[in-house]
């Protein structure tokens, strides 16, 4: 549901690995290339229920979630078709599958991969390539549903996944992207009002780029995006804000202890980083067999995720193929 950005990406992607892939769309001005690209479109939502898929993945924009979830519930078959999503928010997206009584048949799932353009025009299925998904659960959530997904994901794209509660991926998502956004959209924002706008971009180069990359994306996504999990940004924001503040104290005062401490803090993460990329295609790190229970697997998961473990594949029921990201 839904031909955007990712939605389109996933779909072209999906296409690619020989999977049946069936889409609807707001409006159909992507119908013709999402075609010829062996999609096949139907003309409206109940039409794309009604084809009983196995997975059915919501692609729209958030607020419009409770509508076409309203839509959805009377003429989605709960027995055949899991329902997953690509929000960048989880808790608020449950609240409305719950509201409109799907949650049953509902995996929250959230691929952190995308460009800053939009519209099917701009997807690519390479925005996939190696991409990690945060899958989150909640005490409705069923395993084989569960599983279902994570083998869309892992068997049938080639990504990896990690399993929590929706709560610390909201809180988690705030600070590797929608707090980011916020401070890449100040940054645009301060070079448009300085004084030395002119020169400072034409003297911008790859540091530049990289910082106000995201500021490219359409504002008014960024916006929405940020406004779907407020409490989490203004909490980090603040952070932020302060952790900038201290570090100019210091300097206006040379601390250099202080100035030292500041850019050593992080040299765990630049040494994740280096071997992260390794791991992710197998050649670094160590992979181990994660035995899950019937009763526990959702907390022996989530404890997964939190030791810096990604799930490679479920090899079966009760046991998943992981590898250690190797955080120190």
């Amino acid at each position: 549901m839904g031909l955007g950005l990712i939605g389109g990406s996933l779909a072209r992607r999906l296409v690619n690995a020989g999977c049946t892939v069936m889409a609807w769309n707001h409006h159909p001005r992507p119908y013709a290339a999402a075609t010829a690209e062996g999609i096949e479109c139907v003309g409206t939502l109940e039409d794309l229920a009604a084809c009983r898929p196995d997975v059915l993945v919501l692609c729209n924009p958030l607020k419009a979630m409770p509508s076409l979830l309203t839509t959805l519930a009377p003429v989605l078959d709960r027995g055949t078709t899991t329902l997953t999503d690509v929000g960048s928010v989880k808790a608020q997206v449950r609240a409305e599958v719950r509201a409109a009584g799907l949650d049953d048949c509902y995996v929250g799932a959230h691929p952190m991969a995308g460009t800053e353009f939009s519209g099917f025009e701009a997807s690519d299925p390479a925005i996939f390539d190696d991409a990690l998904w945060a899958l989150t659960v909640d005490e409705h959530t069923s395993l084989s549903r569960l599983q279902q997904v994570a083998g869309m994901i892992c068997d049938t794209l080639g990504n990896r996944a990690i399993v929590i509660d929706d709560q610390t991926h909201d809180r988690a998502a705030a600070m590797i992207s929608h707090m980011p956004h916020a401070v890449s959209t100040a940054l645009v924002n301060m070079l448009t009002t300085s004084d030395d706008r002119n020169v400072a971009a034409a003297l911008a180069a790859g540091s530049w780029r990289d910082m106000t990359r995201v500021a490219m994306t359409d504002p008014d996504r960024t916006r929405a995006m940020i406004e779907e999990n407020p409490a989490n940004v203004v909490v980090l924001l603040r952070d932020f804000s302060a952790a900038v503040s201290g570090f100019a104290d210091d300097l206006e005062s040379g601390n250099q202890q202080a100035l030292e401490r500041f850019f050593a803090t992080g040299q765990p993460y630049r040494l994740y980083k280096a071997r992260q990329s390794d791991v992710a295609q197998g050649r670094g790190g160590q992979r181990r067999t994660l035995g899950i229970s019937e009763a526990n697997w959702r907390d022996e998961l989530i404890e997964s995720a939190r030791r810096g473990e990604w799930i490679l594949r479920f090899a079966t029921s009760r046991q998943a193929e992981v590898a250690v990201s190797d955080w120190k």
